[in-house]
């Protein structure tokens, strides 16, 4: 079952429909289902997908050979594998004369690990004959860094040739639970909060079973996929695990900002600083800053905080890796019981944050908020703190919301602190307060909010 990635593949799909050849570079993490997107946008056209191996340069010459030469063309009347690299790109350019051909290299950065001339081959390829070409050529890969420095970056041999650059991140909430479509709006929130976006992790869930049956069988449970997807992802990133292992763990129970993280880590913090850029240049971490933080700030490597992007590697860290040991002994119900059922509505809490944002993104889009904001996120200071804070270009208008995952309603003391919190410099500046409730409002609130500018949303309304 595929689902979701319509934008991804209207944007494929309008590269494909255009004059001329196309050189399209397709990245992301693993997992993050850009195999399958691009097979779903390879259905119905003339094709060739070929799969990279770490293989030695002649293996993978022959292989990609026999599946471009499946397509067809005049080469494949009289040669079985091409003699070189350059002939093989260049038979690329005959592949287009019935509808115009689309080429996949998956896990591209394998090919050029065997042969460092690749790409400078396929420059010269592209500038002779395949820019002009009736073709789609896409360059696929799951190692960011690799693709970022080796292939986009300056002083490249193929930089600037890229008629195209599509970087999958992982779905928002809205297509990741439909996944999940038999489960209730709030295990759906659950769900998310502890799988997050990635198709690969949501596919392991059985939509039929229980949010306690699924974690329990599918994480926590020795020899399952997701019980040792993480430290596979890690190994195959990252070479010094055992010291990232210990930055993000910290991270991921709280420990945000930069000295929080040296205080628990006790590591130094030059070196600190280098292995947490690194983890978020892999996109598993990212500063995050108040909303009405300005640049300079943001260059402060001091300053920000630090939170894990992926919801699966956070759920990993909070509660598999610290039971480790009891659960390679088995006792996948103890820690269910005393680890994770106690501190799960607590945990999906920040996520349930995230989803409210990404609602209130979606609301933006289609123009159904009192105003149109161009900026979204947290707020801060140095005394109080604001879930949601959405502002327009000229910072005359707010959007203020507090978010609330807990078992009991809303109340009016919430409004009111929420209230307190901001008042806006300028004198023509207006304000909206949103309240979001897992457990819907009291009678006090609803009064108030008819009376004001306040929205109330509950989780069934969130999870539309």
């Amino acid at each position: 079952m595929f689902v979701g990635r319509e934008k991804e593949l209207h944007f494929l799909e309008e590269r494909y429909a255009s004059a001329g050849g196309e050189l399209i570079v397709v990245y992301g993490r693993r997992r993050v289902g850009k195999t399958e997107t691009l097979r779903k946008f390879c259905e119905g056209k003339p094709h060739v997908f070929y799969s990279c191996t770490e293989s030695p340069d002649g293996q993978q010459l022959a292989a990609f050979s026999e599946r471009v030469l499946r397509l067809g063309g005049p080469a494949a009347k009289y040669v079985t594998t091409f003699s070189s690299w350059m002939q093989a790109f260049e038979n690329i350019a005959d592949l287009g004369r019935e509808g115009k051909a689309v080429i996949v290299i998956d896990e591209f950065p394998y090919m050029v690990k065997g042969n460092g001339a690749i790409p400078s081959i396929l420059q010269n390829v592209w500038d002779e004959k395949l820019k002009n070409a009736n073709v789609m050529l896409v360059l696929c890969g799951s190692a960011m860094s690799f693709i970022e420095k080796e292939i986009l970056a300056e002083k490249n041999p193929l930089y600037g040739r890229a008629t195209g650059i599509l970087k999958l991140r992982e779905m928002g909430f809205y297509d990741a639970v439909r996944f999940l479509p038999d489960y209730s709006p709030e295990d759906k929130v659950t769900a998310y909060a502890v799988l997050g976006g990635i198709p690969h992790y949501l596919k392991q869930f059985d939509g039929k079973s229980s949010l306690k049956e699924n974690i329990c069988r599918h994480i926590l449970t020795r020899g399952s996929i997701l019980y040792s997807e993480v430290e596979f992802l890690m190994r195959q990133e990252l070479r010094e695990t055992a010291v990232y292992n210990t930055i993000i763990e910290a991270v991921a129970l709280g420990n945000t900002k930069l000295n929080d993280v040296y205080q628990k880590t006790q590591m130094e913090k030059t070196k600190l600083s280098v292995y947490l850029k690194n983890l978020v240049e892999l996109g598993i971490l990212r500063r995050e800053f108040s909303v009405d933080s300005g640049v300079k700030e943001q260059a402060n490597v001091q300053r920000g905080l630090y939170r894990l992007t992926d919801n699966f590697f956070r759920f990993w860290f909070a509660f598999v890796f610290p039971n480790l040991s009891e659960l390679e002994a088995g006792d996948v119900e103890g820690i269910w019981r005393y680890a994770v059922e106690p501190e799960l509505d607590r945990y999906t809490s920040y996520a349930f944050e995230e989803v409210c944002r990404q609602y209130l993104r979606r609301e933006n889009v289609e123009d159904r908020l009192p105003f149109h904001f161009t900026k979204i996120g947290r707020w801060w200071n140095k005394t109080d703190e604001i879930d949601i804070m959405a502002v327009d270009q000229k910072r005359e208008s707010f959007l203020l919301g507090e978010c609330k995952y807990k078992n009991s309603p809303l109340d009016l003391s919430d409004l009111r602190e929420l209230q307190r919190k901001f008042t806006p410099g300028r004198e023509n500046s207006r304000v909206w307060h949103w309240l979001f409730s897992r457990s819907g409002f009291t009678a006090g609130v609803r009064e108030a909010a008819s009376a004001q500018d306040v929205r109330l949303v509950t989780v069934e309304e969130l999870a539309e």
